[in-house]
């Protein structure tokens, strides 16, 4: 369904306050205070299995990631990580997920960008990106700060086909601990579906969650 890009992010690559939200200490669900960060992001509907934007958008987000890196390193900046692939999902007229109706998704893929990756470094790194190759979905990929706060989060480990089970248990935590839903389901992708067999793929899935 997605293609997440060759992330080899380590937990020791993040500073301390980003650990806990893309690298969750254990299968169950916890709560997390996810702090603002700023994303490179493209909005779009549609199936993610077979929408052509959703492939483009991916495809514009990682041209933009990697442009921004070596730009930055000729420039003696080398701490910019090309973070892994995130998604946000949710129905019309609702915040909420309705992984039935995959036709009448919205979503939002995003990518954080460090602090380094400045206004002025992002929009370089897209020029020069237009020049160079000038991918489908350029034109639609913005730098966004974003406020999550508040969330609970599991790790998925398989299929990205096989996580309702999962986001039920996510959901009920948050239920049993007196909160309710809030937000966007969030979902990022710390593996490689082109590299990794998809029993071994690991999904962080998020809920933003508030009493």
């Amino acid at each position: 369904r997605r293609t997440a890009g060759a992330c080899r992010l380590a937990k020791k690559d993040l500073p301390k306050d980003l650990q806990s939200p893309y690298f969750p200490s254990a299968k169950e669900p916890v709560f997390v205070a996810v702090p603002p960060m700023q994303f490179a992001m493209v909005d779009g509907t549609g199936d993610p299995n077979s929408a052509k934007g959703f492939q483009e958008a991916i495809g514009a987000l990682y041209g933009v990631a990697y442009t921004a890196k070596f730009a930055a390193k000729k420039e003696g900046i080398r701490d910019i990580l090309v973070m892994p692939l995130e998604g946000l999902f949710w129905t019309e007229g609702s915040d909420t997920f309705v992984p039935a109706d995959k036709g009448g998704w919205h979503w939002t893929l995003m990518l954080m960008e460090p602090a380094a990756v400045t206004r002025k470094l992002f929009d370089e790194s897209v020029r020069q990106l237009r020049q160079r190759k000038n991918p489908p979905g350029l034109d639609r990929v913005r730098l966004e700060r974003w406020r999550e706060g508040k969330a609970a989060q599991i790790l998925h480990l398989g299929p990205y086909s096989a996580e309702q089970p999962t986001i039920d248990r996510l959901h009920a935590f948050i239920r049993e601990n007196g909160y309710r839903l809030t937000g966007k389901h969030h979902e990022i992708y710390m593996g490689n579906p082109q590299r990794s067999a998809p029993e071994k793929l690991k999904t962080v899935i998020r809920q933003p969650a508030s009493r």
